[in-house]
């Protein structure tokens, strides 16, 4: 009879074993295949908050297929301790394993809302964006301008959550003293910016900062980016360029930045500098005019005057011959490129057009007579807004 007892204790057992190792493969099997999700969602973990708390989320937002599985396999991969505060973007039929993964690894937040403070040519502004998992694309859910008006409640209301992301915006074609007065309205970086940066050492991108950052911090990584395009950009440049130096691409780079924001004809601007600096002409550009009055500052705000035409400073090039001594704002990539990769063209005149771009001349007689359609264009609008 105990032989019988003992004989049925190991079958038992032995049943027993194999289903808790089916139990076992099963549930591995499960963590690891594809989820239930059927388009990427965005995950919020609270600070202070817990697998299980997490684990019921994902089971309400259709994430996993049971939220105890979920947790055991946590514990399993030795994970459970390992949860990290903030927004994660959860793609579609990620499986458990995959979550896993997303919410315990850490960094910066990768969906959820964000605190976009854009440093602009005429104005500065700070934008709520919040991530459409859909799309993946940013919404805009409020904006406001800083000093001028108050801060929008959807800022108030992210601005101190844990998993709010900021960055700071730079436009192409901002001045070194726009940019360093505007990020003293930047409320999440800290300290003061040493000294003023040279025009034109600064690269316009966007720059993902944490609170707490210091603006000098910030100011030697845009630094540090331009001066990796300058170098990049002027061993690349193209053969008998009437520039000497890098110094001298990056001042014509600034000055095709102010002239068009129409990207199709940045390299037909650049050689029509490029042919005039090669025919011993004035480049006569207005930009570099109302730099020498403004000095950077501000956007000039109307139009030039004659007296300013023809005053003698060091960036009227209506007045000095060749390229002025310094770059007149904090050119982008491509407007660099622009400048030492021109178009094969013989355009020596431009204007503008009406559209937002430019007409392009060879001849004087050519440009007069687009300069006297531009005029036209001008009085018709005149008459419109009166």
């Amino acid at each position: 009879m105990w032989r019988h007892i003992a004989s049925n204790a190991l079958t038992f057992l032995v049943v027993l074993t194999f289903l808790l190792g089916g139990m076992i493969l099963w549930g591995q099997s499960s963590y690891t295949a594809e989820g239930p999700l059927e388009e990427q969602i965005c995950l919020r973990v609270e600070r202070g908050s817990n697998m299980r708390a997490v684990s019921e989320d994902l089971l309400a937002e259709g994430a996993v297929t049971s939220g105890a599985l979920f947790r055991i396999g946590t514990e399993y991969a030795d994970k459970a301790q390992d949860l990290k505060a903030g927004s994660w973007l959860l793609p579609q039929g990620a499986s458990m394993g995959e979550i896993t993964e997303i919410i315990t690894r850490g960094g910066a937040s990768t969906c959820g809302t964000e605190v976009v403070y854009r440093i602009g040519v005429t104005r500065s502004e700070v934008q709520v964006r919040e991530l459409d998992p859909a799309t993946n694309r940013y919404v805009e859910m409020a904006a406001f301008v800083p000093g001028e008006e108050d801060p929008a409640p959807e800022f108030e209301a992210v601005r101190d959550l844990n998993d709010t992301r900021f960055r700071v915006t730079i436009a192409e074609g901002a001045t070194s003293w726009q940019i360093v007065d505007a990020m003293n309205a930047v409320d999440v970086l800290e300290g003061e910016v040493a000294t003023l940066p040279p025009e034109g050492s600064l690269a316009p991108d966007s720059y993902e900062v944490r609170e707490g950052d210091t603006r000098q911090s910030l100011i030697d990584r845009m630094q540090a980016a331009q001066a990796v395009i300058i170098a990049e950009a002027w061993q690349n440049r193209a053969e008998d360029l009437p520039l000497q130096s890098a110094e001298e691409m990056l001042i014509l780079a600034s000055i095709i930045e102010k002239e068009t924001a129409v990207a199709d004809e940045r390299r037909q601007v650049s050689s029509v500098f490029i042919n005039r600096l090669n025919q011993g002409m004035r480049l006569q550009t207005d930009p570099t005019v109302i730099y020498g009055v403004t000095e950077g500052k501000a956007p000039l705000g109307r139009g030039l005057r004659q007296s300013e035409l023809r005053a003698e400073t060091p960036w009227n090039t209506y007045v000095i011959s060749g390229l002025p001594p310094t770059p007149i704002a904090n050119p982008g990539r491509a407007s660099i490129a622009a400048a030492v990769d021109p178009d094969g063209s013989d355009y020596i005149f431009f204007v503008a057009d009406g559209t937002g771009g430019h007409a392009f001349a060879r001849t004087l007689a050519e440009h007069n007579a687009n300069v006297a359609v531009w005029r036209q264009i001008e009085a018709e609008r005149a008459e419109q807004g009166n």
